[in-house]
């Protein structure tokens, strides 16, 4: 089911010419409001006795609605038309990130001690004690963010210069919430080998790797090779930020319920990389009733077509996801648009709870369900309960780097996860409130808290 809720990602302004009589601009903003269009700023630009130039920011549904809308307001008579833009192109153009120095250069005595000959005593101290490195270079507080492009969103393998946008973007996230400087690695290869080859390769700059958009099974075998290869964390985004969120956004649900963990009936649509690590990741924090799906219907123990990981959730029932759905208390969607129905949602247990997270279109709009379901969460800023993974990684990065842990762990998922979940007092919880916001910023302090705490039982900090 297509969803045509205007949307800041198909923000378009408008610079138009509108003679100074009484009517005229509202003739403009109604076009806009018929056709549609969710008009927002209007600006003021410059003003004569017989006119007036004003730029109108309006969002659209989707790049056709965003022309429908355009054509509307060009028709107007005595309204001119004199520029459109559009809003997210014009935020990426040039990139949307860049480095600079810490430190200014205004003398020949900064620049020998920045750089030659000073430097070389810097190079000479870390070759004598490598660990000088975490003190003296950006390493400790920098992220790679590396990815080949092969499952970019929900678009596909678009590859990697198409990947990069959503890099930086990442990187503006590390920034922005955690204070981490992340930098876009997106490889000309969508070999296994090859990826941790150059993985390995660039390793001594970053203090962790942040995989990103690699597509599965071959995520599983990356991660896995990386942990064991390296001495610093690799964290795979999709898999375990999705399952770290998803977790604490299920503990707070299921406190509204009043149903525990162990006793619910779990259906996952979605057998990839976040469909697998959250239902591993449940697994781990007590449920023992998850039935997997992917486009074929359950993952059966009847199915011969099973990857490894597939084969983990594999279960004796056998079907569509419709039959699994009968007497679910929760579905979790890591995967397409409109593939579930209301009479599927209408088939759950009483007070169900249904994640419906597929990116930007969800599997059901939630409109269709909320009299039927007793909790509803999507992967949408526009939905209550956005299931969304900067709730997790920057703090998991942060608490990582910062007790310069060895590796992640499934004990740093869970605590990370409880840690969100705790955010949410008791007497603040309610259907429409069962996450912290994104722009929460108590959320990095207490993710990044709990990490450390885990590496320090784990006996894997070396701070």
């Amino acid at each position: 089911m297509a969803d045509l809720t205007p949307n800041s990602s198909f923000s378009l302004t408008l610079r138009l010419q509108i003679p100074n009589r009484v009517g005229m601009l509202a003739s403009v903003t109604q076009a806009i409001a018929t056709t549609g269009g969710n008009l927002g700023q209007i600006d003021l630009i410059e003003q004569t006795r017989k006119e007036s130039t004003r730029d109108l920011t309006v969002d659209a549904a989707s790049t056709e609605h965003a022309e429908t809308i355009v054509q509307a307001v060009k028709a107007l008579p005595d309204i001119k038309l004199l520029s459109v833009y559009d809003r997210t192109f014009n935020l990426h153009r040039g990139g949307k990130i860049s480095i600079t120095s810490r430190i200014p250069l205004k003398s020949v005595s900064d620049l020998a001690m920045a750089y030659t000959p000073g430097v070389g005593r810097i190079c000479t101290a870390i070759a004598q004690d490598p660990e000088e490195v975490y003190n003296l270079t950006i390493k400790q507080n920098t992220v790679a963010i590396v990815t080949d492009g092969s499952a970019v969103l929900g678009l596909g393998n678009l590859g990697p210069a198409a990947a990069l946008p959503v890099m930086e973007g990442k990187a503006m996230l590390f920034k922005e919430f955690a204070g981490l400087d992340a930098f876009p690695i997106c490889l000309a290869t969508q070999d296994t080998e090859e990826i941790i080859q150059a993985v390995k390769n660039i390793a001594p700059v970053f203090g962790g790797v942040n995989l990103e958009d690699i597509a599965a099974p071959r995520c599983f075998e990356i991660e896995k090779r990386l942990r064991q290869e390296l001495d610093i964390p690799v964290f795979h985004d999709d898999q375990h930020g999705t399952a770290i969120v998803t977790l604490a956004a299920l503990f707070n649900s299921l406190k509204l319920v009043h149903k525990s963990l162990a006793e619910i009936k779990i259906v996952i649509n979605g057998a990839g990389a976040a469909g697998v690590a959250i239902a591993r990741l449940l697994r781990k924090a007590g449920a023992e009733k998850i039935w997997m799906c992917d486009s074929k219907g359950i993952i059966s123990t009847n199915r011969t077509d099973l990857t490894e990981e597939k084969l983990e959730f594999a279960v004796k029932g056998q079907g569509t996801l419709a039959g699994a759905m009968q007497g679910a208390d929760v579905f979790i969607g890591v995967s397409a648009p409109g593939v579930l129905t209301p009479e599927m949602v209408q088939s759950m247990a009483k007070d169900a709870i249904v994640f419906a997270m597929a990116n930007p279109v969800p599997e059901i709009q939630p409109e269709l369900i909320s009299k039927d379901v007793a909790i509803i969460a999507t992967g949408r800023s526009d939905y209550p309960n956005q299931i969304n993974n900067v709730l997790a990684f920057p703090g998991v990065f942060r608490g990582a780097l910062d007790c310069r842990a060895q590796t992640i762990t499934i004990k740093m998922y869970l605590e990370a996860a409880s840690a969100i979940a705790s955010l949410v007092k008791p007497s603040d919880l309610n259907r429409e409130h069962i996450i912290p916001s994104v722009f929460d910023e108590r959320v990095v302090t207490a993710v990044a808290a709990a990490v450390q705490r885990a590496a320090r039982e784990e006996g894997i900090a070396r701070n």
